[in-house]
Formats: structure tokens, sequence, C-alpha cells
């Protein structure tokens, strides 16, 4: 197993390199700031749109690997990060109707706002880049900043929605989508980890709300893990109700698999593995061609998102890290087999051969769909974390084999 292991790290930072090289030379706009991320095979920018969430996943990535990986800190992964945050802060925040600060979701090039969505995941990944460059520069500005703007999330999701701007419409059902509580607990963990125990009890309620809002997603007596259920915790009727996102579920396992380790909770580890990693795994895996459907109906309906059976890179990105993560933190070597068999599908079709970066889009027999590496929804965010991660969480096992 030894060789086995040593042998995909090696290959796993390999592609990161080549992810990393890629992103470096062709997605900086060295005359507005910011970055490009519509960029084709050949790295040829074909639309200059910046949206939001990318811009602030790349902050955050650079400095992630500036911070904690050697071989990465260097002065031009550093530079690109403080000229990303700087785009970020004079552009991204527009002023709402309410007198809240809300993100834009897409900009032009020069920074004009052209989007705002009425959602709460902009300010998210503006929240995780500042606070990420506020660690690598030492700016406490940035750090108040970050936490100033969760205060704000906190409200729209808990207390009042309406600075959101979205209309209270009386067929609109209140419902519990899996990505809010996701992302919160995510944020909760960047902004104290490593901050000391006032910061970590400021939020501990809050991990526990996002974790208990993150398990009412087990429905059917255990046996699916479903995207979107009523403030209730019940199941939601129609296809709203019925839609299974097996990469999502997986990337929550992990989130909580994070979260149990750092509380020592042996209960919510088990519950993370089998309902989070094992279950949407048997449920979303092809058995005819491999990799991950995109959607499910838990009825078995056809779903009505017109990718549903496509292989998207980044479920087999989360289905990666989840597997590993799980097998790092119980030694069960089912779980190393499961992260093998993603390994295998991923990298002989995601990763591509001729060129850097990894493909996006497949069609479910597992051909290239669309050959750009980067577009509104793909990033240096995705490829670069799951690669980052398993090589770290494959380093220790490696260092802790005995």
């Amino acid at each position: 197993m030894e060789q086995e292991v040593e042998t995909k790290i090696k290959r796993i930072r390999t592609e990161l390199d080549k992810v990393v090289d890629f992103w470096l030379k062709h997605s900086h706009d060295t005359v507005h700031g910011g970055f490009f991320t519509c960029i084709g095979r050949d790295g040829t920018v074909y639309d200059e749109l910046k949206y939001v969430w990318l811009q602030g996943r790349q902050v955050w990535m650079y400095c992630r690997l500036y911070r904690t990986m050697d071989r990465y800190r260097r002065p031009e992964i550093l530079e690109a990060a403080k000229a990303g945050g700087a785009f970020l802060r004079r552009f991204a925040r527009v002023s709402s109707s309410s007198g809240q600060w809300k993100c834009a979701f897409c900009l032009t090039r020069d920074g004009k706002a052209v989007k705002v969505q009425r959602t709460i995941f902009s300010e998210c990944f503006y929240i995780m880049a500042m606070d990420e460059l506020s660690r690598v520069t030492g700016d406490k500005d940035m750090q108040l900043e970050a936490e100033q703007m969760m205060e704000q999330l906190i409200h729209w999701v808990r207390v009042d929605s309406s600075g959101l701007g979205r209309p209270q419409l009386p067929g609109d059902v209140a419902t519990n989508s899996m990505a809010v509580p996701m992302m919160l607990l995510c944020l909760v963990q960047q902004l104290t980890e490593g901050r000391g125990q006032e910061v970590v009890q400021k939020y501990r309620e809050l991990g526990r709300w996002c974790v208990q809002q993150i398990l009412q997603h087990i429905q059917r007596d255990g046996t699916a893990i479903l995207e979107n259920v009523s403030l209730e915790g019940a199941e939601l009727p129609g296809c709203q109700g019925r839609l299974q996102n097996p990469g999502h579920a997986l990337e929550a396992g992990w989130f909580l698999l994070q979260y149990s380790a750092e509380w020592g909770d042996e209960e919510l580890q088990r519950t993370a593995i089998n309902k989070f990693v094992e279950l949407p795994y048997r449920c979303g895996w092809d058995k005819e061609h491999g990799g991950l459907f995109y959607f499910l109906d838990v009825d078995g309906h056809c779903p009505t998102q017109l990718e549903w059976n496509m292989k998207l890179w980044w479920p087999h990105c989360e289905a990666l890290i989840a597997f590993l993560m799980a097998y790092s933190q119980t030694k069960k070597p089912e779980l190393l087999d499961r992260f093998s068999e993603v390994y295998e599908y991923t990298f002989s079709h995601f990763s591509d051969a001729k060129s850097s970066e990894w493909f996006g889009y497949l069609t479910q027999e597992g051909k290239v769909a669309l050959d750009f590496k980067g577009g509104p929804f793909k990033g240096f965010f995705h490829v670069p974390r799951c690669l980052y991660m398993c090589e770290r969480i494959l380093d220790d096992v490696l260092a802790n084999k005995d």
C-alpha cells in the first residue's frame, strides 16, 4: 500500500503544480486587477467578465497555498492574492436598498457591477478571501471586515432575509437548502482556525446550528440525502423535494468530518461517513460508465436539470477529499479503496494529458463535452483545493503509517 500511496502523492503533486502554473500564467489582469476566469484550453481569455465567487475563491486558494505549503511561498503568489483582494475590496461590494452591503455576482473587467444575486454566496467567498488574506498579510482591518460581513450573513440567514432583496411571494415555500448551512459551517471553520478560544466560542453555537441543519437532509429513514427540505426538516413535495446532488452531499460529508474531529464527536463522524460519504457514492455512482451523476431524483424520475447525467469536475473533487479524509480518520481499508476508484476515474477523464488544468464537463459516457478550463463557475478552486488537501492528507497517512 505504501508504494501505491507514494505513486498517488507524486501524481497529485505534479497535477497541483501544473494547475497553479496555468492560473498564474493565464488568469491575472495586470491592467485592472482581479482575475480572468473564462479561459480556453490553450489559455486564451474568451470573456472578460469577472465573477465574484471565483475572485474570492482564487484569493483564498493563493493565500492558503502560500501560507501552508513551502514550495508555494513565492512572491508572485502573494502579490497576486493581494492584487485580487484589492480588486474585491474596491469593486465587489455594492450598497443594497436596505443600506446593507451586498456583494455583486458579476463585474465588468474594470469592476462595474453587472449582476447581483439574491443569495449569500458572493458574500461567503468574500469573507473567505478577506480572512485568509489577513492571515498572510497581517492586516487586521481585513479580518475585521470578514467578521463584520459574517455578522450580516448570520442576520440574513437566521433573523431577517429581506436584505437579500428577494420579494416575499405567497406561493414561495421557505426551505432549508443544504448549501446555506454548509457554507456557514465552512466559514465558521475558516474564521476560527488558529484564532484562540474567544473566537472559537463566539461561533460555537452557530457551528452546532449548522451541523443540525445539515443533518436534517438525511431523509427516507436514512436512505437518502435530499438537497432541499422544509424549515422543520420534512421532505418537500415535487421535483425540488426529490432532488439529490451527490457531490454536494459528499462535500457536506467532509465538512462534518472536520467538525467532528475538532470537537471529538465520534457519533457525528460515523453519521458523516455512513450518510454523507458512502450513501451518496452508492446512489450517485454511474455503474455503467463510471463517475458521479450531477443530479438525481430520489424516486427515479428524470431530473429536470438538463445536465443531470453529466459528469462534472467538482463532485469528483469532493469525493476524493471525503473518502481520503474518512480513511485518514478511521483507517478502514474499504474507504481507501473507494478513494482509489474515484481517483482512477477522475485522473483518467478530467485531467488533460495535452495541456494543464482539468476539463470540467463530461458527457455521461465520460467524453469531454466542454473543453474550456475556466468559466463562470469553474475557476481556481475545486481542483487545486482537492489536490492540495489530498496531498496533505496522504503525506500525513505515510508519516503515521505505523
